[in-house]
Formats: structure tokens, C-alpha cells, sequence
């Protein structure tokens, strides 16, 4: 009888036809702690608003400002299109699990939601560097900025952005349904990631992590060091500006890409480029709470607040 119950126990397993005897998961949320959870659902509820609203602000005001009709602006609208999608896919979710006793996510809906957020975040990661690549160009080689920076490069360097993000979405995605769920459905966190996953899972998880980490090295790696070598040559012909005018608007112009990319990278780069047994999976629910939220809530705020021809055109619109 045992022998007989291993057997089909084991065609089971097998089946490739059955790669999950998981029909649903309940996302664990934030915290456990219900005197909490009012507060938090006040907090978040006001991040995606403001989030929702900077956002189609800033693409908005963008589409309708003629003068700001130039590649640095074009990056920005992507930029606040990909921080829309972001927190769309993630925070509605998360305000659920605050108001009910248990945040149920379908098998399949559960899949969805980590195919957006990877595209997303991947999309941020290189949309950030094109943009720090546009800033090196306006900045050491402006007499070449027209055609540097023409058209049809935006537009290649965006398409290529989001190529990057639904192949890589793909993979992880893809080798994720091959999985084998059969521990308990309970995800330790407020969505479905890629570590947390992994750890509910009954089959091997060597390929996923390795490619967790190769490519997330590629996807935060990469386009940091393309940040990094940027912003090299940037100081380095700001320090070789004469005057001390020259050099804070060139340093402004720079100030509001540099806190964006510092909260992203150092968040991103806590979660994913460590190994997952020795990461925390609370602290990991912490700092991914400043990519997939705080993030698309401060960049439209940073680059209004610091950015003079977005104050123009906001006022311009307003005094119409």
C-alpha cells in the first residue's frame, strides 16, 4: 500500500500537466498587527493617490507643453507611465489585504501580477540609465545634442527599454510555471514576488535563483554602471565651468535624476542582489516598498519641485 501511494504520489509530481496543486494564494501583507492596518490603509491609499495624480499630471502637462517637447522630457513621460503601471499593479492589491481578513490571489492572477511588475521594474531600471545617458550628452557634448539625441534614437532606446522588460518578465515568469507548489499558499508579502515564491515551492529552485541573480545583476548592475560613468564625465565638465551660474544650473539639472536613481538601485539592489537565504524576507517586504510605491510617488514630486521649465509650464496652465 505504501509503495502504491509513493508511485502515485510520484506520477503526480511528475504530471506536466499539473504544474501546481495550488489553485490560490493569501498574500501576508505588510504586518500582521490589526491595530495597524487602519493606519496603513489610510497611509498607502494617500501614496497612490498623490501617485496616480503626479503621474497623469506629469505626463499630462508634458503632452500639452510644447517647449517641453524635448528627449529629456520624452524619457520623463515614460518614466511616469512605467511609475503608474508600477503602482497600479501592486498597491490596489496591497489595500486589500488592510481592510479583509485574508488577501486572496488566484493562481493565474497571482502569475499576471508578477509578469507586470517585472516588466515595470526591469523598464524603470533602464529607462533611469537613458536618461542619465541623455543628461551626459546635454551636458559634455551639447553642440551634438540635436543629433545625438534625435528621435529616433528615443524612440529606439525606449523600445528597447521595454523589449528589455518583457523578455526578462518572460524568463523569470515562464520558469516560474514550471514550478511545483505544493507547501503551504501563504506568501510572505503584500505581493507575488519572485523570492517569496520560490520558497513555497516543492521543486528544484536552482535555475530560478540563478536566474534571479544573473539577471537582476544584468537589470541593476548594468544600467547603474551606465549611471555611474555618466554622471563621471557629468561632474567632471561641471567642475571645468568657469562660472559658479553655469555650474548650479548644471548641477540642478542633474540633482532631481540623481535622488530618483539612489532610492531605486539601493532598494532594488537589497532585495534581489543578495541570496535569499540570507536575506529577510521582512526586511525585504521594507525596501521593496520604496520601489514598487515610494518611488513612483516621489519622481513626478522630484522632478516638478526641481525642475524650472515643469514650474513654468504649471504655472503657464494655470493662469489659463
Amino acid at each position: 500500500l505504501i509503495f502504491s501511494l509513493n508511485i502515485e504520489g510520484t506520477e503526480k509530481k511528475m504530471d506536466p500537466g499539473n504544474h501546481s496543486s495550488v489553485t490560490e494564494f493569501i498574500l501576508a501583507g505588510l504586518t500582521e498587527q490589526p491595530q495597524l492596518q487602519l493606519h496603513l490603509f489610510l497611509l498607502f491609499l494617500g501614496i497612490y493617490v498623490v501617485t496616480v495624480v503626479g503621474n497623469l499630471g506629469m505626463i499630462t502637462l508634458i503632452g500639452l507643453s510644447s517647449h517641453l517637447y524635448t528627449p529629456m522630457y520624452y524619457f520623463l513621460t515614460n518614466l511616469s507611465f512605467i511609475d503608474l503601471c508600477q503602482s497600479t499593479i501592486i498597491t490596489p492589491k496591497m489595500l486589500v489585504n488592510f481592510v479583509t481578513e485574508k488577501n486572496i490571489i488566484s493562481y493565474p492572477e497571482c502569475m499576471t501580477q508578477l509578469y507586470f511588475f517585472i516588466i515595470f521594474a526591469i523598464a524603470e531600471s533602464h529607462m533611469l540609465a537613458a536618461m542619465a545617458y541623455d543628461r551626459y550628452v546635454a551636458i559634455c557634448n551639447p553642440l551634438l545634442y540635436n543629433i545625438t539625441m534625435s528621435y529616433y534614437i528615443c524612440f529606439c532606446l525606449t523600445v528597447g527599454v521595454y523589449i528589455l522588460g518583457i523578455t526578462g518578465s518572460t524568463i523569470h515568469t515562464g520558469f516560474m510555471l514550471r514550478l511545483f507548489f505544493c507547501k503551504t499558499n501563504i506568501v510572505n508579502h503584500y505581493f507575488c514576488d519572485l523570492f517569496p515564491l520560490l520558497e513555497l515551492s516543492c521543486s528544484s529552485i536552482y535555475v530560478n535563483e540563478l536566474l534571479v541573480i544573473v539577471l537582476s545583476a544584468f537589470n541593476i548592475l548594468t544600467p547603474a554602471l551606465v549611471i555611474l560613468a555618466s554622471y563621471i564625465f557629468i561632474i567632471s565638465s561641471i567642475l571645468q565651468i568657469h562660472s559658479m551660474e553655469g555650474r548650479s544650473k548644471a548641477f540642478s539639472t542633474c540633482s532631481s535624476h540623481i535622488a530618483a536613481v539612489a532610492i531605486f538601485y539601493g532598494s532594488a539592489a537589497f532585495m534581489y542582489l543578495q541570496p535569499s537565504s540570507v536575506s529577510s524576507m521582512d526586511q525585504g517586504k521594507v525596501s521593496s516598498v520604496f520601489y514598487t510605491i515610494i518611488v513612483p510617488m516621489l519622481n513626478p514630486l522630484i522632478y516638478s519641485l526641481r525642475n524650472r521649465d515643469v514650474k513654468f509650464a504649471l504655472k503657464k496652465k494655470f493662469r489659463l
